[in-house]
């Protein structure tokens, strides 16, 4: 839905008639454009190149041909539109890291519409020359190094503009909507705005943007990134005071990790392979383990982390959307709603978290190899006497008939022994196994195991136990393994490509929507608030290392092993 976020009035009905045709227009026309060119991205291929679904397309063709015909709406790219998107906080290292190589990456794949322009905004003095110059030292081709490489760079730098402003300067807010419309030259204009800035002035941005740079024609939307509160209360009110001026559909709550590649496959792997779907319940999974960790420490940035710590920062967002995607009943259909639909309703279905089925740690400084690693505290932007946890290990329960008993571990740290995230889904044991004695006493040996890397080397594998070749009957644990750089020659797009495409495209599955937010706010609330209060102290484990004794000690009285541990990978 997109409205016009400036006025309020009694004429905002008919306001919000009119740019609701536009929006559907617009993304109408895109749509177009943008089937086409999936067509033969999404289109089944065999081992031999020939495609799986190959059926006639004369009909689909010429129904959409008869479709444009009679509505007679242009091409996408078309003259009358211009698509501005503003990247809020242009000088700090996520816009310079992330954000400008994805739209870049973008253009450069010939997925951004014909006219567009970039502006950056920020407090830092800067002309559009110095900020080309800034963005052009991360700007790669790293996709498939065309030879046309340096020229797609010069035309995007030449779309790439500054405005130096105050955040909370209406006054500055309207001088850039003033660039903007300079630059969209009497076009319907569709305006996003990147919030990539701290969450304490999100809403002064918000409040400027609406009421002063805001589309009068075609729609405005706004990326919000996280964190989006520190706990229930902090985040209804940063919800509260955005719906001031926009609504709900207008504000896309980014969480990077719902647009990796992997992520987006759960889904897929599921709902379009009928070997997994009868299996996906208590009746056969045991157990399932989402794993997050880091093989650096804070390095300098304690100060913000200090604020959060790992829960916040990785398990309340990242992991737990990850969680309720994968938990999720099946949809009834691939629209956002639909699918939002049912991960609210697995957040609201889970058991409340317990204390006790909760680990925290902190790392601490360790000797290896002749050098020295410093611990949390170390850190000169973190105090002395900070309980921040940098680990945390949970347990946690799914009250519905799909997945009653089956514990959902969660295990997210800083500074471990290598880097990974991961889904890992250990199936139950083998009733009556016929082969259980050549397994000897370790029947966790004999359990399949269906493992989804997200990172790095994103792979999809299945253990399975089979036949060691020979006249005896020795039994080895196998994988049949999916391993993207080797079955795929093109490397995987950013996450960030894919959310600011979806954004562009008004498309809202892999954004978070409010009441899930706060579905996910009540679940770890009171456990923070405890761990807060309490001043539970974290155990502190060497930087380096596979993390607390504690997370353990956690798994085994769920009667389960940690899969990452195994030694197998």
């Amino acid at each position: 839905m997109a409205i016009q976020l400036s006025h309020f009035s009694s004429s905002s009905t008919a306001l919000y008639s009119f740019d609701h045709k536009i929006s559907c227009f617009s993304k109408w026309v895109t749509g177009i454009h943008f089937r086409r060119q999936l067509r033969n991205h999404f289109e089944l291929k065999s081992t031999n190149g020939y495609p799986l679904n190959a059926v006639p397309m004369q009909d689909e063709g010429s129904v959409a041909k008869t479709l444009e015909e009679e509505v007679h709406f242009p091409e996408s790219g078309e003259p009358n539109s211009m698509l501005s998107i503003t990247v809020v906080g242009a000088s700090g290292d996520l816009a310079k890291k992330k954000i400008f190589p994805a739209l870049f990456a973008l253009y450069y794949e010939d997925w951004l519409p014909e006219n567009f322009v970039v502006y950056g905004y920020a407090r830092t003095k800067m002309t559009d020359e110095e900020l080309r110059n800034v963005i052009s030292e991360t700007l790669t081709c790293r996709i498939d190094r065309r030879e046309n490489c340096q020229d797609k760079m010069e035309e995007f730098l030449k779309r790439c503009f500054y405005h130096s402003g105050q955040y909370n300067s209406e006054e500055h807010f309207l001088e850039l909507n003033c660039k903007l419309k300079e630059r969209e030259s009497g076009k319907l204009s569709n305006r996003l705005f990147y919030l990539s800035i701290p969450p304490n002035i999100f809403v002064d941005v918000v409040k400027c943007a609406s009421t002063k740079a805001s589309s009068a024609t075609g729609w405005t939307r706004v990326i919000v990134e996280k964190p989006f509160g520190r706990d229930s209360e902090s985040s209804r009110e940063l919800t509260k005071c955005l719906k001031q001026y926009l609504t709900e559909d207008q504000i896309f709550r980014i969480d990077h990790y719902l647009g990796k590649e992997l992520v987006e496959n759960l889904s897929v792997l599921r709902f379009s392979n009928l070997v997994f779907e009868p299996l996906w319940s208590r009746n056969y999974i045991r157990n399932v383990q989402f794993i997050f960790s880091e093989d650096f420490g804070t390095d300098g940035r304690g100060g913000y982390f200090d604020n959060y710590g790992i829960i916040r920062d990785i398990m309340q967002n990242h992991l737990l959307q990850i969680l309720a995607l994968f938990a999720m009943e099946t949809p009834v259909s691939l629209n956002a709603e639909d699918i939002r639909n049912e991960k609210v309703k697995v957040l609201k279905s889970m058991m409340p978290l317990q204390l006790e089925d909760v680990v925290v740690g902190q790392y601490k400084g360790h000797n290896k190899g002749g050098k020295s690693y410093p611990g949390y505290i170390d850190d000169p932007t973190v105090p002395k006497d900070s309980v921040t946890p940098t680990f945390a290990a949970a347990a946690l329960f799914i009250n519905n008939a799909r997945w009653d008993g089956v514990p959902f571990l969660m295990k997210a740290g800083k500074a471990l022994h290598t880097k990974r995230a991961e889904i890992r889904v250990q199936f139950r044991h083998v009733p009556g196994n016929l082969y259980k004695r050549n397994f000897g006493t370790d029947l966790d040996k004999a359990t399949n195991e269906l493992v989804l890397r997200l990172q790095p080397d994103e792979a999809i594998y299945l253990k399975i136990n089979n036949k060691v070749p020979g006249l005896g009957m020795r039994l080895d644990r196998s994988d049949l393994n999916l391993f993207y750089k080797t079955r795929y020659t093109r490397e995987i797009p950013d996450a960030y490509e894919r959310l600011l495409l979806d954004a562009i495209e008004g498309e809202r599955r892999l954004f978070i929507r409010s009441d899930e937010l706060d579905a996910a706010w009540a679940l770890f609330t009171p456990l923070l608030k405890e761990i807060e209060e309490n001043k539970i102290m974290p155990e502190l484990y060497p930087y380096g290392s596979r993390g607390p004794v504690g997370a353990h000690y956690l798994a085994a009285k769920h009667n389960v092993r940690w899969g990452d541990l195994s030694g197998d990978d």
